[in-house]
């Protein structure tokens, strides 16, 4: 059997038609038809890179770890694989994951980085002039010092493209498929493919017809990476709505693609065999608390509530909805449950001797057992179960913490901030904050939060 990953970076489920969102999205839509919705699943530790280690280690880090490189005590998804004889791929345009010191290409096979995304030093700065006014605007404040040098090698990065199959998503697909095509020349059994596509992060920037489906129009500039911070004072009111416009046609574009890669999948005969997943690292603020983009380490629901579709090969959940609190620690347990792969696992590693700097190459080897905290939720699409928790935990850099059940929302400050508590039945943008008038409901959230954290090793 195969595994394939499909994960866009920063994809709200509220945008998605599957999920009530107004983009038109037919592929992924199919794709959820095919297979199981989960209506509430959650990102465990943000953002970028350290969802990636909650999806490739399977275990909770939220309390003291935090945007840095993968650990040498970390025993990742693709190693296990490895050890099993899968044959790997990760392609990617993700820059972040490409940077040496994060290691994000360990254990697969091959690693294919399209680079050029968002601000990576890629087109070398010749001084050509760069307009950013059309589509970008500055502060004016201490921040126009990193957010214009940013800005001018985005459009350095993208100044040569000419038809839509030379954007990103595009590049990254294609590169999916001839993976595809010439591995499935000598098999077609035991692969892992994870696709990992940085649109529709920002800069918002898809080629047309996508670039105006969904603008509203009217006055304001149309904005296609503003900078992160307070939207008072810096963007009009049809200003976000124009530019959420620009991100919704972002997801539509990234739909367009992922049709290819899905058409590919089958016409090569790897879709009845295959374990297809469609997830996102986490969403993207567009105002609701009074700020654009990831600008503040704040654990809403439209920056923690991520999109997650599960094909399954079998049929196993196919046209379910399923409610159950799913997390991304919840990616690793449930492909390896997938292939029979048990744990723990036993994580090798060389041993130094006593009083000895250097690693001979006799050197025994010893061993550290890995217990994954996340679950396999394959016994909820065999509908054995109903729930597989009682809470969702989200966490970043150790800046603000939160706990969710199917019906309240904590958020705790790591700063001795005021608590925050939504009803999310009755409020479920959370906007209202309640945790003065249900005192006894925040006191036990916070409570679960902190034993828990607590109960963590790293």
């Amino acid at each position: 059997m195969n595994v394939i990953v499909i994960c866009t970076d920063s994809m709200r489920p509220d945008c998605l038609g599957c999920y009530g969102g107004r983009v038109h999205t037919p592929n992924i839509d199919r794709l959820a038809a095919e297979g199981a919705i989960f209506d509430h699943a959650y990102s465990e530790n943000l953002p970028t890179l350290p969802t990636r280690t909650a999806w490739w280690t399977g275990r909770y880090l939220f309390p003291f770890r935090g945007w840095e490189p993968l650990a040498n005590s970390d025993y990742t998804l693709a190693e296990v694989l490895w050890s099993r004889g899968y044959t790997s791929a990760l392609i990617a345009d993700t820059y972040h994951m490409h940077k040496p010191i994060y290691n994000y290409g360990r254990g697969f096979d091959t690693v294919v980085w399209v680079r050029g995304q968002e601000y990576d030093d890629w087109v070398v700065d010749d001084g050509r002039p760069i307009d950013l006014n059309a589509t970008h605007r500055l502060r004016g404040d201490e921040s126009d010092a990193l957010w214009e040098p940013r800005f001018r090698q985005y459009m350095l990065n993208t100044s040569d493209f000419r038809t839509e199959e030379d954007y990103f998503v595009a590049r990254v697909v294609k590169e999916a498929i001839a993976w595809l095509e010439r591995t499935t020349q000598r098999q077609k059994d035991n692969l892992f493919l994870w696709v990992d596509c940085f649109d529709p992060h920002e800069p918002w920037d898809p080629p047309e017809p996508y670039r105006s489906m969904y603008d509203p129009g009217g006055p304001g500039q149309l904005l296609m990476d503003p900078v992160p911070g307070p939207v008072d004072g810096y963007m009009t009111p049809q200003e976000v709505a124009r530019t959420k416009g620009l991100y919704e046609g972002e997801i539509a574009f990234v739909d367009k693609w992922l049709g290819v890669l899905l058409d590919r999948i089958r016409e090569l005969g790897l879709y009845d065999n295959t374990l297809i997943m469609h997830t996102a690292d986490h969403g993207e603020p567009f105002g609701e608390h009074g700020i654009i983009r990831k600008a503040r380490p704040w654990m809403f629901q439209e920056l923690v509530s991520i999109p997650w579709i599960i094909r399954h090969p079998n049929g196993l959940g196919a046209g379910k909805r399923i409610s159950a609190l799913v997390q991304t620690v919840d990616m690793m347990p449930t492909i390896l449950d997938f292939l029979g792969i048990p744990g723990p696992f036993e994580l090798p590693f060389l041993a130094p001797r006593r009083g000895e700097d250097a690693f001979p190459q006799d050197m025994p080897i010893a061993s550290r057992r890995v217990e994954l905290t996340g679950k396999s939720l394959l016994p909820l699409l065999r509908g054995e179960v109903d729930q597989i928790r009682n809470y969702a935990f989200s966490g970043q850099n150790s800046e603000q913490w939160s706990i969710r059940d199917e019906r309240w929302s904590l958020l705790l400050p790591m700063d001795g901030q005021p608590r925050m508590l939504f009803d999310r039945q009755v409020d479920p943008k959370e906007q209202t904050n309640i945790a003065s008038e249900q005192p006894e409901v925040a006191d036990r959230l916070e409570l679960a939060l902190r034993r828990f954290a607590a109960s963590l090793r790293e």
